[in-house]
């Protein structure tokens, strides 16, 4: 891997830890032992720069990111040079050395000859020490600007969003403000925000009785659909490493500086705004046998989440909120296989939303809405009349080996005979809170003053039909 090569074999033992104190990806010197520095594809970036400039232009990155972006080639060819002009020293260095070991066996120590090259031994070492820290040096900024790029973007990816089809369509969709369901939530006694924000704040709740049990009615749903459909399951920790979140591509801030994830900063810890970023972490330096993949996994977590997000129904009961239960799908697969996983998550996101009895529409999202890692990403938006809006529901990305290059997991290739790395794909199966509130909106009854309850999540309700006042 070129990025490995490029650091002298004395400098290979040192970790980079990526700071989550700052904006602009600085990069430290630590000695962490869960990560190492990411293996960047340097030579194909940089042979590359134009698409990934491109790719950043389009997802609208800020400007100063482009300039940063552009400085990388520079970087690159100044590490390389240097690189070429240490091993010329190191090369000069050995056949010094050998004069020195012959001089020596002719028992010429102390001739003018030994002393040339006793000289030249010591010049060559002081140039070898100076090369290698310049060397650090230009490295460091180089990795630094590369924090700034994200993945390209897939060929089928268009920069506006596009319509792929409509799940239980409805004749007409409109606004109807008596359907909001924080006020149906909290007039039946099964949501309390205003004991949740004299505990936590705003964007805090309390789900109650038919409330709470209609949430684990959800996760306990998507576990068995995902279970049938050959995914594992795993509960994994809701705190991170720092260093895991950024290898992931979510950082404490954006792009634009805003705060996006719960910070414990004396420990160097996150709290996981999903459990994508968990997940991946499981198989850090993991190897796979080719025929291990595609691995699948399922995984339920809390998930927390800073930002402030809109105002406005946006940040009204449910929709938004700062803690939340998710069910996450995960996947490591092969080159070859990642773009067919894909198609699979959004099909099993598109049978789950289905059978859920809500209409909803599935997008093929633009480009300036694809974080870092993605290349292409599918969203599936729920029809919501008391927002009089659509609301996102799930997502689905391929972030090929975006991740991988970060938490260094391959899989063996039996045709190359080595080790590649491996594509990783997340979808969500349920954002428990965003699909509560499509299922109030979309099946109160206010002649009856009931909600119903989806036939599929009946059984795991106690066989109840309706959620009515308690």
């Amino acid at each position: 891997m070129l990025g490995r090569r490029l650091i002298p074999r004395i400098e290979r033992r040192n970790l980079l830890r990526w700071s989550s104190s700052n904006t602009n990806s600085e990069v430290k010197i630590a000695n962490s032992v869960i990560l190492k520095k990411p293996a960047y594809d340097l030579k194909g970036i940089s042979e590359n720069l134009d698409q990934y400039i491109e790719s950043s232009q389009r997802r609208e990155l800020p400007e100063n990111t482009l300039q940063e972006i552009k400085k990388t080639k520079d970087y690159y060819v100044k590490v390389k040079e240097l690189t070429n002009q240490l091993k010329k020293l190191q090369a000069e260095k050995n056949i010094s050395q050998v004069a020195l070991k012959e001089l020596r066996t002719k028992n010429e120590i102390g001739t003018s000859k030994y002393e040339e090259q006793l000289k030249i031994q010591s010049m060559l070492k002081k140039l070898e020490k100076e090369t290698n820290e310049k060397i650090k040096s230009e490295e460091l900024t180089l990795y630094s600007l590369m924090e700034n790029f994200p993945n390209k973007i897939h060929e089928s990816v268009k920069d506006e969003q596009e319509l792929i089809k409509y799940l239980n369509p409805k004749e007409k969709y409109d606004q109807i403000e008596a359907l909001e369901h924080s006020k149906i939530a909290q007039d039946l006694g099964i949501l309390n925000l205003k004991a949740a924000s004299n505990v936590s704040g705003a964007s805090w709740y309390y789900l109650i009785g038919d409330g709470a049990l209609l949430e684990q009615a959800l996760v306990q749903y998507s576990l068995s659909l995902a279970r049938k459909k050959g995914y594992k399951m795993v509960t994994p920790p809701s705190i991170v490493r720092t260093e895991v979140s950024n290898a992931c591509g979510f950082k404490p801030r954006d792009q634009n500086g805003e705060v996006q994830t719960y910070e414990l900063k004396h420990d160097n810890l996150v709290l996981t705004g999903t459990a994508e970023i968990p997940l991946a972490g499981l198989a850090i330096e993991k190897v796979y046998k080719e025929e291990e993949l595609p691995d699948r996994v399922a995984g339920v977590s809390r998930s927390y989440r800073a930002e402030a997000g809109a105002r406005g129904k946006d940040t009204k009961g449910l929709y938004r909120v700062h803690e939340f239960t998710k069910v996450e799908l995960f996947v490591w697969a092969t080159d070859k296989q990642s773009e067919a996983e894909l198609e699979k998550l959004r099909e099993f996101q598109e049978e789950l939303i289905h059978s859920l009895g809500l209409s909803a529409r599935v997008l093929s999202m633009p480009a300036n809405d694809l974080g870092a890692p993605a290349i292409k990403k599918y969203d599936i938006e729920a029809w919501m009349p008391g927002r009089g809006n659509w609301g996102e529901l799930t997502s689905t990305s391929n972030c090929t080996d975006y991740q991988s290059r970060r938490t260094h997991t391959k899989y063996k290739n039996k045709e190359l005979k080595k080790n590649l790395f491996v594509h990783t794909l997340n979808g969500t199966a349920l954002a428990v809170p965003r699909v509560i509130v499509a299922i109030i909106e979309n099946f109160y009854d206010p002649s009856t003053n009931r909600v119903s309850i989806p036939k599929v999540l009946q059984k795991y309700m106690d066989d109840k039909e309706h959620i009515e006042l308690q």
